[in-house]
């Protein structure tokens, strides 16, 4: 792997305001050090909270090399534990998702109860203690109906994003919300324009007809990245907040996440074809043209909170050039298919934008991947959200590989 004075030499050659250096995108090692710099020590969002709707209900997921199982237990908490038998190590739950009253490896039947205890082991010895093999936790909160993980030992504060989050999207009650769809892409490009691509909306009039009928992505009409730099967006976030509606814009943590509420275009109230809602209107909502409150936690999600449904979006990074992306529609519990919202309907339009995004990202690795890339300046006025993000990410891994957080001068 490389050295991390050589990263650290690498950073030095950011320039504001531009994108990223080609090894940031392509090389393996930089990839490793984003993994254990970056993704092993900050909170990553896991899984949307309604997917385990009853005890023993389970999701898992790959981060590098950490398999990771996440339970609600039988008294209701939502746990995450390392998905890594204490016997032989085998993996315990290989699906993506699935419900068991005890967690079962099985490999030689290892059984766990789902607060992680040992409960049983076969043939073991009278000397065997199973309170010491126990599986082992991995740090988990909730927030905003989202369960975020951190493998690190020590964690990162997380009770500042944690209030605020709560708190803007009380509204939507997420506790009350279940899973519509969820759906799961391989996009062939770093994670990095991943996030990136999605910080801006400079490229969406020319790759996104259907996202465009109802996300307004004019800065000079919504706000470049605030919603209150705008008249519209001003007006918007004034009106939802006298109706209480947290709205205004906030940042924090590092300007490592963010809070929004954003107009549609005109009289849209949701992301269809029409405008129109995909589902019934979440009880307690004011009223239907609420826009969408927008949550970005770097490294690996943004979300779309709505007057009628909820959509989660996971990134997780698979190697220095593919990528996983990870929807997931969110309803109101008694919504029922067919009455209260179609299938079809609600997901048509991020359907069609994710695999437009994932078009864009491939097209954007492989020009990338040519020795004649050089970093290019963004736009100010268009991807201010990207040359956030872009300089969070060098100020982070600058910061956790020991050397200076401040990017070369122009």
């Amino acid at each position: 792997m490389a050295a991390s004075s050589d990263i650290l030499s690498l950073l030095h050659e950011v320039r504001p305001a531009h994108s990223l250096p080609r090894p940031f995108y392509v090389d393996d090692a930089i990839f490793r050090a984003d993994l254990e710099q970056i993704w092993c020590r900050e909170w990553i969002f896991a899984a949307s909270v309604a997917e385990l709707p009853r005890a023993g209900c389970y999701v898992t997921l790959q981060l590098g090399s950490y398999p990771v199982v996440i339970v609600r237990g039988n008294d209701g908490a939502v746990r995450a534990f390392h998905n890594s038998c204490r016997h032989r190590g085998s993996r315990i739950c290989s699906k993506a998702s699935g419900q068991s009253a005890k967690l079962v490896c099985p490999y030689h039947q290892w059984t766990y109860e789902t607060d992680g205890r040992l409960l049983w082991a076969r043939d073991m010895g009278p000397d065997f203690d199973a309170s010491r093999h126990g599986l082992k936790p991995v740090h988990c909160a909730v927030t905003a109906g989202m369960v975020f993980i951190c493998l690190a030992e020590t964690t990162p504060d997380f009770a500042e994003v944690k209030a605020a989050a709560d708190r803007y999207s009380a509204p939507h009650r997420l506790e009350d919300l279940k899973v519509a769809h969820r759906s799961s892409i391989i996009e062939n490009g770093n994670w990095k324009l991943v996030m990136e691509n999605n910080r801006e909306c400079y490229h969406c009039a020319g790759s996104h007809p259907a996202l465009c009928r109802t996300f307004n992505d004019d800065p000079d009409l919504v706000g470049s990245d605030d919603s209150l730099s705008s008249p519209a967006g001003a007006a918007h976030v004034a009106r939802c907040e006298a109706a209480g509606l947290p709205s205004r814009y906030l940042i924090g943590g590092n300007e490592q996440w963010r809070l929004v509420r954003i107009p549609f275009v005109g009289e849209a109230v949701s992301y269809t074809m029409d405008g129109r809602a995909a589902a019934s209107l979440i009880p307690g909502m004011p009223f239907a043209n609420a826009g969408s409150l927008l949550f970005f936690h770097y490294p690996n999600t943004w979300n779309h909170f709505l007057s009628d449904h909820v959509l989660n979006f996971r990134v997780l990074p698979v190697s220095a050039t593919e990528t996983e992306v990870t929807t997931t529609w969110l309803v109101h519990k008694d919504a029922v298919e067919g009455r209260d919202y179609d299938l079809t309907r609600l997901t048509e339009v991020w359907t069609a934008t994710n695999d437009e995004d994932r078009r864009v990202v491939e097209e954007n690795q492989i020009g990338i991947s040519s020795p004649a890339y050089e970093p290019g300046p963004y736009s100010a006025k268009q991807e201010s959200g990207v040359i956030q993000f872009v300089d969070w990410y060098v100020r982070t891994l600058a910061e956790t590989l020991g050397g200076p957080s401040a990017m070369a001068a122009e």
